[in-house]
């Protein structure tokens, strides 16, 4: 289950208010972008930003549904024997597996790289 993004002004093309009775706002769905794997541009590196100080293994950049994205995030931490979360278009790996995670998506057909120091 995603969260609901809050709604900002923005969101409404810039209307804030209607005189008239009748009138309903009609909201652009917004359309997920389904890539292929070959064709996916995964980053992964190591956060330790407001986690106490402990380490974890972050991958950013995957464009898909949420359910392929947590599909992806419990392969990965099945593979690294670790927990972790999948939330905000991101997946967290408790620890430091740059490598491990580097390697199992490549094997996986993903574009992936190493970010950060």
């Amino acid at each position: 289950m995603a969260k609901e993004k809050k709604k900002v002004f923005n969101d409404f093309g810039g209307i804030m208010f209607s005189t008239n009775p009748d009138f309903e706002f009609e909201q652009a769905a917004d359309e997920v972008v389904e890539l292929p794997a070959n064709q996916q541009d995964l980053r992964v590196q190591l956060d330790r930003k407001n986690r106490g100080g402990k380490a974890v293994t972050l991958v950013t950049g995957f464009r898909g549904s949420f359910e392929n994205l947590q599909a992806l995030g419990k392969l990965l931490k099945q593979k690294c024997g670790v927990g972790g979360a999948v939330k905000d278009g991101e997946i967290m790996i408790q620890g430091d597996f740059r490598d491990k995670v580097l390697q199992i998506l490549i094997s996986e057909g993903f574009k992936a790289k190493k970010s950060g120091g």
